[in-house]
């Protein structure tokens, strides 16, 4: 099993339970490929370095989880297409 962080801005346009919503969506997809999620670490609003989709701000969160080297693929693709989520980035944490 690798350890996995999975970087997720979402849109601070909405509302703190549709962006609770995304989050949780996230992490059900981890779980869903046979990941195990450790920690979830939110940062709050941040100033973004350039205009994305014409907003300034966005919600960052972190989530750490553990799995095999198929899910972050699975994850990624998913994620890709989900409302509210302006950028991601999995990467792997070396040990």
């Amino acid at each position: 099993m690798n350890k996995y962080e999975l970087a997720v801005v979402v849109s601070a346009k909405i509302e703190d339970d549709a962006r609770a919503e995304v989050i949780e969506k996230a992490k059900e997809l981890i779980t869903r490929f046979g990941g195990n999620v450790t920690d979830v670490d939110e940062w709050g609003k941040k100033r973004l370095a350039y205009e994305i989709q014409k907003m300034k701000e966005g919600f960052y969160y972190f989530i750490h989880f553990e799995s095999d080297s198929t899910v972050p693929a699975e994850v990624e693709q998913r994620i890709r297409i989900m409302d509210n989520v302006l950028r991601f980035l999995c990467v792997r944490q070396e040990a």
